[in-house]
């Protein structure tokens, strides 16, 4: 028919195909047809095709917890215009798109204008989704009262409203002010942080508190909350509220894994902030941080792939995946908590983080065929987002 929208078949030839549940790869073609992935076999056909021989197709990376919009911003917080916030997301998004990675959550910093840009088209870069800021009460690290200038807001924005609650009428209205600006998520800080290296094993939030969180973003179209707790005391206390996730998790121990393993708390422990660089953390650090993977592990607590990459170049986020795998989780795990388990977390499973007939087309094609992460940014050949190939 003269004028009809017609859709062309791209055919992803003769490669090998993760299966990202098993953990095995076996040899197949893939069909995508605008943004899905339509057929997964032998022997396929298509109106445009592109050879994968010798290569291995996976999934689309998700990062569960990364920062877009703060590396530039803590240069100079206070003399930098208002706008290079936002801005600085650009080349972030267009280098981890480029690496594979189409979902990102980002864990405070960008605002629903960076989720708009990306959305229309205006900007390259990854699905977002928001948490806005990272909210806690008076006196945690969110709070960045100073003796000599009193309350201070780097932001001073109102797309990135106020994060700073006491009590659990509080922190229902915080989580009311973060929902009204856009996020798809809460970020709560229950510790202090690794960053200013004091109150690792504080505990910043009552029950009350953290129950109320919890249950105001349940209410709320079903959201749900991710918390930064480097203590093992801070994130039995989220787990036992409901909390979606753990954040970091640096110092857990036996009674913290098994209250995220009752209640389905996910661990996203962001291994790249101790394993990267060991000498810039506190001492013990880095092998806590892996003991504590291998307790979770055991534990039988699910595990989603996070960077925390804010001052670290994001062209490292995909050595996260190589830190799991030595963590405990090998090199199928580890592909695994960066992809379906990740889109499990999300509540996208049913969209994404797997190569299979309907899901997303969100793919990358690997040199070889091997599953070994320890130089994956390295094995990179193709990138396709939505069933578009992205430009590296």
């Amino acid at each position: 028919m003269i004028g009809a929208d017609v859709t062309r078949r791209l055919l992803l030839r003769s490669g090998s195909v993760l299966d990202v549940e098993s953990g095995t790869a076996h040899a197949a073609d893939v069909v995508l047809e605008g943004q899905r992935i339509v057929e997964v076999g032998v022997g396929l056909d298509g109106d445009d095709a592109v050879e994968c021989d010798g290569g291995l197709l996976v999934p689309g990376f998700i990062d569960c917890h990364t920062h877009l919009c703060i590396t530039q911003t803590r240069i100079d917080p206070f003399g930098l215009p208002r706008s290079v916030r936002p801005l600085s997301a650009i080349p972030v998004l267009r280098t981890l798109l480029g690496l594979g990675v189409t979902t990102v959550r980002d864990a405070w910093g960008a605002d629903a204008g960076v989720r708009m840009a990306v959305e229309k088209g205006w900007i390259d870069g990854p699905q977002v989704l928001l948490s806005l800021r990272q909210v806690g009460t008076t006196g945690g690290i969110g709070d960045l009262w100073a003796p000599r200038t009193g309350p201070v807001d780097f932001f001073e924005d109102p797309s990135l409203p106020d994060p700073i609650f006491n009590g659990a009428d509080g922190a229902r209205a915080v989580v009311r002010r973060m929902i009204r600006a856009g996020a798809d998520w809460i970020k709560v800080t229950a510790t202090g942080s690794m960053a200013i290296g004091k109150g690792l094993a504080d505990l910043e939030l009552t029950e009350e508190e953290m129950s109320a969180l919890v249950d105001e973003a349940q209410r709320r179209g079903g959201r749900r909350v991710m918390v930064h707790a480097h203590g093992a005391r801070a994130a039995e206390l989220a787990a036992r509220a409901g909390a979606g996730s753990i954040e970091h998790g640096t110092y857990l121990d036996e009674d913290a894994v098994q209250a995220m393993a009752a209640s389905g708390t996910w661990y996203v422990p962001t291994l790249s902030v101790t394993q990267s660089d060991p000498t810039a953390v506190p001492a013990g650090a880095a092998e806590a941080h892996r003991e504590s993977v291998r307790l979770a592990i055991a534990a039988g607590v699910d595990i989603a792939m996070g960077t925390d990459n804010p001052v670290r170049p994001h062209t490292e986020v995909l050595w996260e995946l190589k830190h799991l795998a030595a963590a405990g989780l090998g090199d199928a795990g580890a592909l695994r908590a960066a992809t379906i388990g990740a889109a499990r977390l999300l509540g996208l499973a049913d969209d994404r983080g797997e190569i299979a007939v309907g899901k997303r087309a969100d793919l990358v094609l690997l040199e070889g065929t091997e599953l070994d992460c320890a130089a994956l940014d390295s094995r990179i050949r193709r990138v396709f987002h939505n069933g578009v190939e992205v430009g590296r």
